[in-house]
């Protein structure tokens, strides 16, 4: 249970933080960023629809996967638009597109998109779930939860992540250093994010490539034999892209401050999605570090020595064996 504390500690952190910024600073909007709100939710709601129907039927629960990086382009240039190009709008707009690319790009070349659009490559860790005791051979606990999780839950989400431009629309403040400071802050974890998705791939196609060529795993050269990636920033941390993509959302969240929209500190009604971005990703990489804790002996060693997301020091086997042993014949 005590590799669930901290995660449960952080969750009912960004909880508490979430709520805070209704409380001290309510929900009063103009009708601009109302009828905003009304056509996103109505752009929301038919991608819920759509990825439901679509995922049941195809059974390729990757539907909103595929959505992900493109949703938010959408969003960020109505936003603009209703805002009528307000210059940090359009910052603001021009960083989402960019995470877009990024991520629909490093998406598509795992396979993921595909002329008949409802195939392409799935996403393993849905057909690991599916596969559960939990929901293998139970079709409608399947369907429920492609309907509230899948579908519902990370539309909400993805909608959820881009509401700080809804904050700042009818502020009025002009764009000054407060802004120039959350832009580069922005830029620089985009960059983050890229150069781990680049590292990432390079490590899984050199290792399927010797795979193919008809060595075995312990047959490989280090660090291909360990079956996951130690290097370049993933010998620093576990998941340095989740530690770029929840701090990507949550400095864009900063342009609220440069708008002057919060009242007490920096809370405000917005923050609610960056912080639910974090939640989410304590739950997704426990569960993918779960199946390659199953699949590689070396895996808990690193799981012991190198951290989650901010990175502390760089992976060292031998001292990472000796930690791990200690830890577990104390």
């Amino acid at each position: 249970m005590k590799k669930y504390i901290g995660t449960v500690i952080t969750a009912l952190i960004c909880i508490t933080l979430a709520v805070l910024g209704f409380v001290f600073n309510g929900f009063n909007l103009s009708s601009n960023q109302l009828d905003t709100l009304l056509i996103l939710g109505i752009i929301c709601g038919s991608s819920v629809l759509y990825c439901f129907i679509v995922g049941e039927i195809s059974r390729n629960n990757s539907q909103m996967d595929k959505l992900w990086s493109l949703l938010p382009i959408a969003y960020a240039w109505v936003v603009t638009v209703k805002g009528d190009f307000h210059p940090r709008l359009v910052v603001m707009a021009v960083l989402i597109t960019l995470w877009g690319i990024r991520l629909t790009f490093n998406f598509a070349r795992k396979g993921a998109y595909s002329i008949k659009f409802w195939t392409g490559e799935e996403d393993y860790r849905w057909v690991v779930l599916r596969n559960n005791k939990m929901f293998k051979g139970h079709y409608v606990r399947w369907a429920l939860f492609d309907l509230f999780f899948i579908s519902l839950f990370q539309n909400a989400l993805v909608l959820a992540m881009t509401l700080p431009m809804v904050a700042v629309m009818d502020s009025g403040v002009s764009f000054g250093v407060f802004d120039y400071i959350a832009s580069s802050l922005v830029f620089i974890l985009l960059l983050i994010e890229l150069i781990a998705d680049e590292q990432q791939w390079k490590f899984q196609q050199t290792k399927k490539k010797l795979l193919k060529e008809g060595k075995k795993l312990d047959e490989l050269e280090l660090p291909y034999k360990r079956g996951f990636n130690t290097v370049g920033l993933w010998s620093y941390s576990r998941h340095p892209n989740y530690c770029g993509e929840q701090g990507f959302w949550l400095a864009l969240f900063l342009f609220t401050l440069g708008a002057n929209v919060n009242t007490y500190f920096f809370f405000n009604w917005s923050m609610f999605g960056a912080l639910f971005i974090v939640i989410l990703f304590l739950g997704s990489s426990m569960f993918g570090e779960g199946i390659s804790n199953s699949k590689y002996p070396e895996y808990k060693y690193y799981l012991c020595y190198v951290s989650k997301y901010i990175p502390f020091r760089k992976y060292n086997p031998e001292k990472a064996k000796a930690k791990y042993e200690k830890n577990h014949h104390e």
